[in-house]
Order: C-alpha cells, then sequence, then structure tokens
C-alpha cells in the first residue's frame, strides 16, 4: 500500500517550482500546473504567484471542466491582494468561462457565453479606474470580451413579450 500523505517542498524551491508551473501551463497540462501550485500554497498559504498561476491554471481547464474548477478559481480571488487584482482576475475568471460555453456550440451556449462575457466586461470595467499606471491589461481584457461577443455572434437572453400594460381608464 502506498503512503497517502502528500511530501512537502522545501521553501527554497519555491522559485523553481512556479517556474514548472508556468512552463506547464504553457505545454497546456494545467493539471500538473495545479498540482504544482498546491504544492507551493501548503508550504506559503499567501504566495500571490502560486494563487495566480493556479486560478490561471483552474480557467485552462474550463473547456474540459467547468463545473468543476469555476468555483475553485472564485474561491481564490479573496486571497489576492489589492482590489485592482481582486475585479481584474474575477473578470478574467468570466471572461474564461465565457469563452469555453461560446466554444461548446449546443443550444443554450450562446446565450451563456454572452452572460458570462458581459460580466467579465463589468468586472474590468471596475478594475480600470484603479488600475497601476502603464497598464492598460483591463481595458485590453474589456476589448477582448467585446471582440468574442462579436465573433461567436452572443446575444442576451430572448425577454418574451409580456402582456400589453393597460390603463386604469
Amino acid at each position: 500500500m502506498t503512503d497517502t500523505t502528500y511530501k512537502s517542498i522545501s521553501r527554497d524551491a519555491i522559485p523553481a517550482a512556479l517556474e514548472k508551473a508556468e512552463r506547464y501551463r504553457l505545454l497546456n497540462e494545467p493539471a500538473q500546473a495545479e498540482s504544482i501550485c498546491h504544492d507551493i500554497l501548503a508550504i506559503d498559504a499567501n504566495n500571490q504567484e502560486a494563487l495566480i498561476t493556479l486560478l490561471l491554471s483552474l480557467t485552462d481547464q474550463f473547456p474540459v471542466e467547468p463545473a468543476e474548477c469555476f468555483p475553485q478559481a472564485k474561491a481564490l480571488v479573496p486571497k489576492l491582494r489589492g482590489e485592482y487584482k481582486q475585479l481584474y482576475y474575477r473578470g478574467l475568471i468570466y471572461e474564461r468561462r465565457g469563452h469555453a460555453a461560446a466554444l461548446q456550440n449546443h443550444p443554450g451556449s450562446a446565450t451563456a457565453a454572452y452572460e458570462w462575457l458581459h460580466e467579465a466586461m463589468g468586472f474590468f470595467e471596475q478594475a480600470e479606474p484603479q488600475r497601476p499606471e502603464g497598464n492598460d491589461d483591463a481595458i485590453l481584457r474589456w476589448n477582448s470580451c467585446l471582440r468574442l461577443i462579436e465573433r461567436y455572434h452572443l446575444h442576451p437572453e430572448a425577454v418574451p413579450a409580456g402582456d400589453p400594460v393597460l390603463g386604469d381608464d
């Protein structure tokens, strides 16, 4: 029988582990990057780079595991330092969820994708005035959301016409 206790990495290994996690993301192996981030956070729970890399690794998995990864990614946002980062990464989570939904191309996915992207745009809009000088990432992401909406011809849910409003006459 194998041991069921995770082994700890050393604090000195954190920089190299972060590089490995980023490399695994680039190799399209987000689950491996996610695992490395959990190892880092087990010894340095507030490591901002590991939290962001973990969040991104989870969003990389949205096309195949959105139901599981979405709440996990959202749960990381309050651990990020600063309101700008929290708003920006919350927007990024919603943008990537929307993009994944747009790629699904099944009944209702266009409306769902639109809603996710519209929500993301709201977070990016809130982040924009708080961005650090010279950092236009929130604007770039907002524009990206709009382009995704246009590219995939996404739309809000059609509101059914209600009964006509009659006067009290």
